[in-house]
């Protein structure tokens, strides 16, 4: 079994990652660090992991641990990747994994000088109804794709929320803006060329509160609109000559309500819907990330995706300072 180590206590380990480590085919919970000792020991004791640490270095220097998954605050995945590649460890870091595109050419070094998996941690690129819209738009069932429409927002205007807090990485885009992007790219498999954007920051934190956006793929659209203080919405919807294809829990999947895919006619007639019940992305995105590990044949997302999506959301900042396109 694949053992495990986890860097903090966040919330989207304690909800997430743990319990589909601990439910996976392939892995187990091995350790768990944070600053506060007797945060980690707990935590540990829920999930049944044998190790409890109260520094992240300890735990990259532990020889249980064979990889780590990292939720730390986006501003430091960059440093602590780094460093768990450097231990030798495989890395799966929660998204995103960088700020800037340009910032990941050091992740791409380290995992060729230690020989290691690191991927960013997109799940949804691991849950089948997304492998079904991709088949659906690859066969044709919608004609020629002209447009896919987006929607991710929450409200949230916690001023000690790491979302809120632009030292740490806060703001709706790279928290939320990254789906509509990568979701997109994984149906088509192609990159857009130039965006368009406008972009609403908080006048006291300075994150990014809202952003509309339009992007140009060459032969199809993508708008989107996301936003961290909007009433909650998730959808997607592909667009083609000849049908529609709307995703209705895109992202946060059976968190967020009932998961199917539906397909429509050109006259929006009546149509084929697709659903996936039971489906755990997490559980799938570990197991994944494990098989890949060990050399197996898996899915992953790779740094070079990682690259290709954060110069997306870079573009569309820089689209967001001025009124016309920016290139990607």
């Amino acid at each position: 079994m694949f053992r495990w180590g986890v860097l903090s206590t966040a919330k989207i380990a304690r909800e997430q990652l743990l319990p589909a480590i601990q439910d996976s085919e392939n892995g187990v919970v091995s350790a768990i660090a944070s600053r506060d000792h007797e945060r980690a020991r707990a935590l540990a004791d829920r999930f049944g992991a044998p190790l409890a640490f109260g520094s992240y270095e300890e735990l990259l220097a532990s020889p249980d641990v064979d990889g780590v998954y990292i939720p730390l605050p986006t501003s430091q995945h960059i440093e602590w990747t780094l460093k768990a590649a450097d231990a030798g460890k495989h890395v799966l870091c929660e998204k995103p994994i960088a700020l800037k595109a340009d910032d990941i050419a050091p992740l791409i070094q380290a995992r060729g000088r230690n020989g290691v998996l690191i991927s960013e941690a997109f799940m949804v690129t691991h849950h089948p109804q997304w492998v079904k819209v991709r088949e659906l738009v690859a066969s044709g069932a919608i004609g020629r794709l002209r447009h896919v429409a987006g929607a991710f927002s929450y409200f949230n205007d916690d001023p000690g929320n790491m979302r809120n807090r632009l030292e740490l990485g806060g703001g709706g885009l790279p928290d939320i803006g990254v789906y509509p992007t990568v979701t997109t790219r994984f149906v088509t498999g192609k990159e857009p060329l130039r965006v368009q954007a406008v972009v609403e920051r908080d006048p006291e934190n300075g994150t990014d509160t809202y952003a509309s956006v339009k992007g140009d793929f060459g032969d199809f659209e993508l708008s989107f609109y996301c936003s961290t203080r909007m009433a909650l919405r998730q959808h997607m919807a592909f667009h083609g000559e000849k049908g529609l294809i709307e995703v209705h829990a895109p992202f946060n999947a059976a968190d967020y309500g009932d998961v199917r895919v539906t397909l429509h006619s050109a006259n929006h007639g009546e149509g084929r819907e697709f659903r996936f019940p039971g489906v755990r992305q997490y559980r799938l995105e570990v197991e994944d990330f494990v098989r890949a590990a060990r050399g197996e044949r898996a899915h992953v997302f790779t740094l070079e995706s990682s690259v290709l999506n954060q110069r997306v959301i870079d573009a569309i900042y820089r689209a967001g300072e001025h009124d016309g396109w920016e290139q990607v």
